[in-house]
């Protein structure tokens, strides 16, 4: 079997519980790590020799994998896509800022290759994206979250997380306003709004709920294709509640299908 070599930009939550589970993977490697500069070694003493630690991309890596959120998508992806190395990316909410995916698109023109939008947290993004080929007359995504999970973003100024004793509706807008406003929360909604009607016409409700302890996502869509309805109740990771462990497992999925003879 091939070995499939790539790079991981960030280790943060999903970077080192990636990085965990590779040994169930047989066929892949993690050749190197990009994190800042102010982390390089530190983190290299870390990882040992096994992995190279660097602050940019290398030139002649054959793949890439983004899980350090948005300003990565600018700083590493978009110049690796332009010099021929493919890229997958799972901080979907940034191309929430206007001309970012199209700027991607033509990058991975101009350098030959392809970029790969990873499902992340949610199901059923392949029955959606099927179902915009026939037409879709709209998409409503609700996205609930312990309160833990809401810290450190606006939803702070909005309610008292800490005092909750019931779901509260924190936001009630576009997928476009809600990758805006909430980044580290909303990349389902993001994801969601490729995948179908756009950032623009896609519903969304962020709500905070004291009453679970998992990251619960649904989504409805409608169109001539009938009606589809999805939930999922997922655990988020033990150290970061902001992330569901399904994102770490999507990515585990596409490295599996790089060196699988069989995919799904």
């Amino acid at each position: 079997m091939k070995t499939q070599d790539f790079t991981l930009i960030g280790y943060g939550a999903i970077g080192r519980a990636l990085h965990q589970r590779l040994d169930s993977l047989a066929g892949v490697r993690l050749s190197h790590v990009v994190v800042s500069p102010a982390r390089v070694q530190a983190l290299q003493a870390e990882l040992g020799q096994a992995v190279v630690v660097t602050d940019r991309v290398p030139e002649h890596t054959p793949l890439v994998l983004e899980c350090a959120g948005h300003s990565a998508l600018t700083g590493h992806v978009l110049p690796a896509l332009a010099s021929g190395v493919e890229c997958a990316v799972l901080s979907i909410g940034a191309l929430s800022e206007p001309g970012l995916p199209e700027r991607l698109q033509a990058a991975a023109e101009q350098g030959g290759t392809r970029l790969h939008l990873l499902a992340g947290a949610i199901a059923g993004i392949d029955a959606l994206s099927a179902a915009r080929l026939a037409g879709l007359d709209r998409v409503i995504y609700t996205g609930r979250k312990p309160p833990a999970g809401w810290r450190g973003s606006p939803a702070e100024q909005v309610v008292e997380l800490g005092t909750l004793t019931e779901p509260v509706v924190i936001l009630q807008a576009s997928a476009r306003e809600a990758a805006r406003l909430y980044p580290k929360n909303a990349n389902v909604a993001a994801t969601l709004s490729l995948a179908g009607l756009g950032l623009d016409r896609t519903e969304v409700r962020l709500i905070a709920d004291p009453t679970i302890d998992e990251n619960v996502h649904e989504f409805e869509a409608h169109g001539a294709f009938g009606q589809l309805q999805v939930r999922l109740r997922g655990k988020p990771l033990a150290d970061n509640p902001k992330t569901s462990a399904l994102t770490v497992l999507s990515a585990l999925r596409f490295l599996h299908n790089r060196v699988a003879g069989l995919t799904l």
